[in-house]
């Protein structure tokens, strides 16, 4: 998450420095434009969270389905009783949280 805080850092000091263009008066185009870094640097970011949490989602599912696969071949259920899809549901919010950002 190291990287993901660094890119919130700049677009913060990005966007105190869009609140400094408009009280200086500064051009419109120029607000404008550093509005669209600050934009895409969160845009970005959310992504990268999103994505980390599918790739945790994804690797709880693959280590469910792994155990499960060992407690079927030895004729032993889970721990929990739940099976790969208990784990669906984590990542279709992920998803739709992504989906969200685009």
């Amino acid at each position: 998450m190291g990287p993901v805080i660094n890119r919130l850092k700049r677009a913060h000091g990005q966007l105190a420095g869009v609140l400094r263009m408009l009280e200086e008066g500064r051009d419109c185009e120029s607000v404008v434009t550093q509005l669209a870094a600050v934009s895409k640097a969160l845009s970005r970011a959310g992504f990268a969270i999103v994505a980390t949490g599918m790739q945790q989602c994804l690797r709880t599912e693959g280590t469910e389905g792994s155990a499960k696969e060992s407690a079927a071949t030895e004729g032993t259920a889970g721990a929990d009783g739940a099976g790969p899809a208990a784990a669906a549901p984590d990542i279709a919010k992920m998803e739709k949280l992504f989906l969200t950002l685009a």
